[in-house]
């Protein structure tokens, strides 16, 4: 029964609602609690997952896939193009930088060459699910910490491809081929036994297919599936191109995850863009919790247990080795000081791919079973540590040596007391802040990326750096006296908390918030926000409105239409608010309130044409 699949099921969800909102109760991150669910329910306390875990971690790194897939949505290809410098630069200076110091200390203890140089290639790794799920929780994706560890993530996605390649060379293994514990042997990949000239072309030909599969195949299936109106179809479309493209890319021994991202970034531009986020969105969650648990559940206390006081240099070994070079790699390329605190601990784990980059190497008789053993529970150890890390460097590293307010004033006194306070000085949020300068309105900005804070004071602006998500920070930035707090941060998961605190302890202060589209200011109606901004909203109207002008409608009665449309739809918004997202009924009622918003401005249009007529 233990080993039934049902069982199984019921064991990791337990786990997952158990042990999730502890952590967050406690004001821990989700993937710590994961961590810990996963840990409890293995096979070395309750013994409630056994060693098919090592398959479901296989299963649950599918997580990881579909959400470099969604970043690559949240990407336009020229955004790409133009993060290859920093992609390159901090992507090779961390990556050889920690391979070299690896491999300079594992000389120093007499390992040997071949041993030395993978478990150099392991370390350099990251995690990319620990890292951008932390930064989304913490609303650090557009921060210059967050840009600079994605683009450092984004080369190590790349790199390992290098790394599989390279280690058939330091295989005891005559021939190309891994073997596994059955002794079976099998190639890495499709490519594997051709010349090297054909299996590059081979790689670049499969990110050919891909750029062209998703212009001229997969848009177009996209438009077939939507016109049938069936949901699941739409589901199932999604969860295939992100299974498609990362078959693909397993079989010419690319990263699967790379392919997911390159796939994502085709698409950007596409008009299934919003659709394909929301709908592989609590599939990409899921499935992360699950690799979480999966990770600690791998955990083996027996081999700990076995060599405590080697396991535990070995994990501060690989923190320190890789805190230094990422210390050094802010330096060279200009971060400030918190920024390279944020990314010593945000990368300082091993990573995911690490596992199938040891498991192969095992496979290739480059690593005995006690020396991979020892491995695997020093990586999923250093990937438990990181959110624990954080909590450190928040509470004791950041407040003290973080970017200051002013020479005189600590980060967390302000000590202002503005009738307006503005959280978030982005090109959002900067906007807002200019046009209430202009007219003389007194504002406390705060910004949680001190590059930029240290930019916009040289340029003039009076910025803050802090979390607004601490109501210390909101406390001696003058919530208490304000009237207004505007909040244009673009982390909707980020706002909503800030928001739920304000309302909460602060019900009279006026809230304005952001919302990055129409099911973010759902979930903020739902909390009793009143003014709601979609960022999208009025620009597209205005567009729209531009666009009738210039093909003849008079302008004031289309600006009229244009404000008129606006109500309407804030209206559309209050009303479907409550209902399901994900539902036939919630299709129904958006289908008729667009068609009677439609017909409201038919019949105003119509109106206003008959009175001009009979003057």
């Amino acid at each position: 029964m233990s080993g039934s699949i049902l069982f199984q099921s019921i064991v990791f969800l337990a786990g997952a609602i158990l042990c999730v909102p502890i952590a967050k109760r406690f004001g821990l991150s989700s993937v710590i609690g994961y961590l810990l669910a996963g840990m409890l329910i293995g096979p070395y306390i309750l013994g409630f997952v056994g060693q098919e875990g090592e398959d479901i971690l296989e299963f649950a790194e599918f997580g990881v896939v579909m959400m470099l897939f969604i970043i690559g949505l949240e990407i336009k290809p020229k955004s790409f193009w133009q993060m290859r410098k920093l992609v390159l630069g901090m992507g090779i200076t961390q990556v050889f930088g920690t391979m070299a110091l690896t491999f300079a200390v594992l000389n120093t203890f007499g390992i040997e060459l071949k041993l030395s140089l993978t478990v150099a290639m392991a370390v350099a790794l990251s995690s990319t699910a620990i890292t951008l799920q932390t930064n989304k929780e913490k609303g650090l994706m557009q921060t210059v910490y967050g840009t600079s560890s994605f683009s450092i993530l984004l080369f190590q996605d790349i790199i390992v491809i290098v790394m599989l390649a390279v280690l058939p060379l330091l295989s005891n293994v005559s021939d190309n081929t891994a073997v596994d514990a059955g002794g079976h042997s099998s190639p890495a990949s499709l490519l594997e036994s051709l010349p090297l000239g054909l299996q590059a072309l081979g790689i670049v030909l499969s990110i050919v297919l891909i750029i062209i599969a998703g212009r001229y195949l997969i848009v177009p299936m996209l438009r077939i599936v939507a016109k049938s109106r069936v949901r699941e179809l739409l589901v199932a479309s999604a969860l295939l191109i992100v299974a498609g493209i990362s078959f693909l890319m397993e079989l010419v021994g690319l990263s699967p995850a790379l392919g997911a991202f390159l796939g994502g970034v085709v698409l950007a531009t596409s008009e299934f863009k919003h659709e394909l986020e929301s709908t592989l969105d609590p599939f990409k969650d899921l499935l992360l919790g699950l690799f979480f648990m999966a990770v600690g559940a791998s955990i083996n206390f027996v081999v700990i247990g076995e060599n405590p006081l080697l396991i535990t240099g070995l994990v501060l070994s690989v923190i320190i080795i890789k805190a230094i070079v990422l210390f050094v790699v802010g330096i060279v390329f200009k971060l400030k000081i918190d920024q390279r605190l944020l990314l010593m601990v945000g990368l300082s784990q091993i990573g995911e791919f690490a596992f199938v980059l040891l498991s192969f190497a095992f496979q290739l008789n480059i690593f005995e079973r006690e020396q991979l053993d020892i491995m695997l529970v020093v990586t999923a150890l250093t990937m438990t540590l990181t959110p624990i890390l954080w909590i450190l460097n928040e509470h004791l590293c950041l407040p003290k040596i973080g970017t200051k307010e002013s020479e005189k004033r600590p980060m967390d006194d302000i000590q202002k007391s503005n009738k307006v306070i503005l959280i978030g000085f982005g090109h959002f949020g900067s906007t807002i802040g200019r046009f209430l300068r202009a007219h003389g309105i007194p504002t406390t900005v705060l910004d949680i990326d001190s590059n930029r804070v240290d930019f916009l004071r040289k340029i003039g602006f009076e910025v803050f750096y802090g979390d607004a998500s601490r109501m210390d920070l909101l406390e001696s930035a003058g919530i208490a006296e304000a009237d207004y707090l505007i909040c244009a941060i673009d982390n909707p998961d980020a706002a909503l908390g800030i928001v739920k605190k304000v309302k909460e302890k602060y019900p009279s202060v006026k809230l304005l918030v952001r919302a990055k589209n129409r099911y973010d200011a759902y979930d903020l109606h739902n909390i009793g926000v009143e003014h709601i901004y979609r960022e999208s909203l009025d620009t597209s109207v205005k567009m729209a409105s531009d666009v009738l002008h210039f093909m003849g409608f008079d302008r004031e009665a289309t600006n009229d239409q244009a404000e008129k449309f606006i109500n309407l739809d804030v209206q559309s918004l209050k009303r479907l608010a409550t209902t399901p997202k994900n539902g036939k009924e919630y299709i129904f009622k958006a289908r008729a309130e667009i068609e009677q918003q439609e017909k409201l401005l038919v019949d105003d249009l119509n109106i206003g044409s008959s009175k001009i007529n009979n003057i």
